[in-house]
């Protein structure tokens, strides 16, 4: 198996080269470039004909850049990502995508978009195409929240440990993109799609754990006012553990593709419970995993693994393709 890297970019410019880029110095090369991004150029330059095949990998979480995607998938040019935007969008582009593949062969694979590098995303296409019925899936399908409700006992306010979350990275820039719960809901519509459900994250119920006095806020106001969650968490946590539970956030979607984002308590023995860290930990309740439920647990967060599933589908896209591995 033979890969070139032809072109690499960022949101402001771009590095392009007919003879292949070494991944051992592309950094300094890059550093160097002073040509500005042009997506046009840059996909035409990476679909060169003398190329058996082209693959573009968008490590970004941006919108514009995953609405290229379409055009890349008719013009024959592969798509890997991590993006989760391209397949939330709204269903007609979801759609478009999805054909796209169908009418010329391309191939859209994009298994980080759940639980970073766990193999979430191809386990549920297994369970489907070998014919099991999926009833339930549900999930811890956040590290940041993962992190922040299995460490949170009540002993340290939970606006301190948003903080230190941030400070550790674990967070988005902005915290909010992380306690809205909006991350979670995106990718309860990731796996409803793929059980054929053609729900848009507008209908998605998602419960915010940020109050409504601190979302139209600027971030260094939010970041004063934190406190101002403490007491909600604090209730829910006590309501949790009178009933001896624990609380965690979760996705779930049903057979017939409803989805939801809520803040739940669980008891002792419930794998969610079990969790620690950054652990995503996702069930599937199908016809052949009923009493027993079929169970991924793993970091749901960060570079090194996220880039090891980025990978794997490089080389799933490569044996697809005819590779010997």
């Amino acid at each position: 198996m033979a890969i070139h890297i032809r072109g690499i970019a960022n949101s402001k410019k771009m590095l392009l080269d007919d003879e292949g880029i070494d991944p051992g110095n592309w950094r300094d090369r890059f550093e160097k470039s002073n040509v500005d991004l042009d997506l046009t150029a840059f996909a035409a330059h990476i679909s060169a004909t003398y190329f058996p095949h082209s693959l573009i990998i968008d490590c970004s979480t941006s919108s514009e850049l995953a609405g290229h995607y379409a055009g890349w998938l008719k013009n024959r040019i592969h798509v890997i990502t991590p993006n989760k935007k391209a397949g939330t969008a709204e269903y007609s582009y979801y759609k478009e995508l999805m054909d796209a593949c169908l009418s010329t062969g391309s191939r859209f694979l994009y298994e980080t978009t759940v639980g970073a590098g766990l193999p979430v995303i191809w386990t549920l296409k297994d369970l489907v195409q070998t014919g099991d019925h999926v009833h339930r899936i549900e999930g811890m399908l956040s590290g940041t929240l993962a992190w922040l409700f299995s460490t949170y006992d009540g002993s340290v306010p939970f606006s301190t440990l948003v903080r230190q979350a941030k400070e550790m990275g674990y967070t988005e820039p902005d915290p909010r993109d992380d306690l809205s719960g909006m991350d979670v809901g995106r990718k309860t519509v990731i796996l409803a799609r793929e059980l054929g459900g053609k729900i848009e994250v507008a209908d998605v119920p998602i419960q915010s754990l940020v109050p409504e006095s601190l979302e139209g806020i600027g971030l260094d106001e939010f970041m004063e006012r934190l406190e101002e969650i403490d007491p909600i968490i604090e209730q829910a946590y006590r309501t949790a553990r009178s009933k001896g539970e624990f609380l965690r956030y979760v996705g779930t979607v049903d057979e017939e593709g409803n989805c939801e984002a809520r803040l739940g308590s669980f008891g002792p023995d419930h794998p969610f419970s079990q969790a620690t860290g950054t652990d995503n930990v996702i069930l599937f309740v199908t016809d052949r995993y009923r009493t027993q439920p079929l169970v991924i647990k793993g970091p749901g967060a960060g570079r090194e693994v996220t880039a090891g599933g980025v990978f794997s589908d490089i080389l799933r896209l490569s044996s697809y393709l005819g590779a010997r591995i």
